[in-house]
């Protein structure tokens, strides 16, 4: 019998402005433990983000965002926390913060295929 892999997944969100607390989902992080397997997937809605706040700083979110998805493939640039383990990674990126990029609690699962499961909840969650 195969074992199934168990998994935990974040969704990333943008807020344009904090202090409303509208957010858009713009991607999801998914990790294994086991499997040694960490997955960022993201795509920044621009004109969704700018009909939230006009003085959104788009670019800046998109660095942001990048800069969150070199961090959890463990990426050169990633800086120093990209050069840690993978948990840690996860832990950090789905850390609780009050900016303009953040992450929802932590879910779990268990899944077949990681890389499957982390396109199926990007779609149903993000898309």
């Amino acid at each position: 019998m195969h074992e199934k892999n168990l998994y935990e997944y974040a969704v990333i969100r943008v807020l344009p402005r904090v202090e409303r607390e509208e957010f858009l989902n713009v991607g999801i992080v998914l990790f294994c433990k086991k499997a040694k397997f960490i997955k960022v997937l993201h795509k920044v809605p621009v004109d969704k983000i700018l009909s939230l706040s006009i003085e959104a700083d788009v670019e800046q979110i998109q660095n942001n965002i990048n800069a969150f998805e070199k961090v959890g493939h463990g990426l050169k640039d990633g800086g120093p926390i990209g050069l840690m383990d993978i948990p840690s990674r996860f832990r950090w990126l789905t850390a609780v913060r009050s900016s303009v990029i953040q992450t929802s609690r932590p879910h779990s699962g268990l899944c077949d295929d990681l890389e499957v499961t982390a396109q199926r909840l990007f779609d149903e969650l993000v898309l």
